[in-house]
């Protein structure tokens, strides 16, 4: 019932994140909303938005050919896609026995030969961002994967176009990096991954079933699916992010999921300080939309791509 309440009410993003509507009203709308984001992203490191922790703790690349750092004995079948958009070679398929086909569009540097370990960054995308929705409407809607590349030079980035927010799509994700790991020069140091609205509640899928495969996640402007003893067991480091309205989930679903956390880490007995350091949660204000010319809070977590603090938290880790 809920996804079919999202595609009720998320529909008609254009440059950073999904929206809401159901009519084509609405979704005019929600275009005007969206319109220009990326541009009126400003100054992110000046906000009067609440930020919890542990209440103690204070380039430019085109599309490389993929198999040439492939190792020769992999078993993994993969055809690549022919088509580029601004560095990524696009819609290329992991052909997975136990997970069917895997859509995803890839980065890699001109730098990456394979001689050297990389890192590497998984971003999910929201609605309007699934596969059957339209190939590459996952990089035209959100601007996580451009963004990120600026942040590290030796940075692969992998963004996956799957096929729904669930346990299928958490699979094919899981089976994804885990090729990526097998095939390329990865610094397992260095494994990033990150999930918007729907796309986090496939993430958070992801991280209950192998936490240990990622340095650091961050989640914006979504809720929590899957389990939290893992992730507490592994303590990998989790970032929270979504805006105090939140038009579709609100933020009550993401304190619940610091909450949890929060006391899954008491009972192992860190202190304040430690848990800072493994887990934030950010409640952006109306005005930290409003300066960035966006009126809608859920579309508005597209922005949290241009925010030099929560983006740089994660490849800070």
């Amino acid at each position: 019932m809920k996804r079919a309440i999202l595609f009720c009410l998320m529909a008609g993003t254009l440059l950073l994140a999904a929206g809401c509507g159901g009519t084509a009203d609405n979704k005019q709308n929600m275009a005007e909303e969206t319109s220009g984001a990326s541009t009126a992203a400003g100054d992110s490191s000046s906000t009067a938005d609440e930020i919890l922790t542990a209440p103690e703790s204070t380039s430019t690349g085109s599309a490389s050919d993929s198999t040439a750092a492939v190792a020769e004995n992999s078993s993994a079948s993969v055809t690549e896609g022919t088509e580029e958009y601004r560095g990524f070679l696009m819609d290329n398929v992991l052909h997975s026995e136990n997970d069917g086909d895997i859509h995803y569009h890839l980065y890699v540097p001109d730098s990456y030969d394979g001689s050297e370990p990389y890192a590497i960054f998984f971003t999910l995308p929201g609605y309007e961002g699934l596969y059957f929705q339209g190939v590459g409407e996952n990089l035209y809607s959100e601007n996580f994967a451009f963004t990120a590349q600026e942040y590290n030079p030796k940075m692969i980035v992998v963004a996956p176009q799957l096929s729904d927010w669930g346990e299928t799509s958490a699979d094919q994700t899981i089976a994804l990096v885990e090729y990526f790991l097998a095939n390329y020069n990865i610094d397992e140091d260095k494994v990033y991954a990150e999930g918007f609205s729907g796309g986090g509640e496939t993430m958070s899928l992801v991280m209950e079933k192998r936490p240990e495969l990622f340095t650091a996640y961050l989640q914006c402007s979504s809720q929590w699916d899957g389990d939290y003893e893992p992730v507490a067991e592994s303590r990998t480091p989790v970032y929270l992010a979504v805006g105090e309205s939140d038009e579709y989930y609100g933020q009550e679903p993401s304190r619940e999921a610091y909450e949890n956390l929060y006391n899954l880490y008491r009972e192992q007995g860190l202190s304040d300080e430690e848990i800072g350091e493994l887990l934030v949660l950010d409640v952006k204000d109306a005005e930290y939309f409003e300066s960035r010319g966006m009126t809608n809070q859920h579309g508005g977590g597209g922005l949290f791509a241009e925010d030099e603090d929560i983006m740089g938290w994660l490849f800070g880790k």
